[in-house]
Formats: structure tokens, sequence, C-alpha cells
């Protein structure tokens, strides 16, 4: 089954509907939190800074991590490119 869009929203193989503002909105917010922190950060800082629970900072992190916006500059840590 291909995913179809539904406005602002796909529907992925499951039946199950993504909201993509929220993924959106989420990213930008663990990006913000990132670049206030002015040093590299860890998940659980991040969880603590944004207020996401930790699935949902995994989650984002991940895109971050495929579209190349965040880097490493040491084990576990992350900033922005």
């Amino acid at each position: 089954m291909q995913k179809v869009h539904l406005g602002r929203q796909i529907e992925n193989q499951n039946g199950n509907k993504i909201n993509l503002d929220k993924i959106m909105d989420n990213t930008q917010i663990v990006l913000d939190a990132m670049k206030k922190a002015g040093k590299p950060v860890s998940n659980s800082e991040l969880e603590q800074m944004t207020g996401l629970d930790k699935k949902e900072v995994e989650k984002v992190m991940k895109k971050l991590k495929a579209d190349e916006l965040i880097t490493s500059p040491k084990r576990c840590y992350w900033q922005p490119k």
C-alpha cells in the first residue's frame, strides 16, 4: 500500500495517519533547543529542554541525522551543522 496524502497528514502502510505539522514542529523545537544550548547536547538533555518524551526525541533525532542537519562532535552528543 502506498502513502496517501490527506492535506497535512499522510497515511502509512498500516493505515495510521501521521500529522506532518506535528513532525515538523517537533523537529524545529529540537533544532531550536540545540541552537539555544550553544554546545553539543545529548538526547536526555533535549528531553529536559524541550519537554518532549524520549520516543519523540529519538524519532526527531533519527530524521535530523538522515537529513544531515546535525553532527556529532563526540559520542552521544549532537549539534546543528
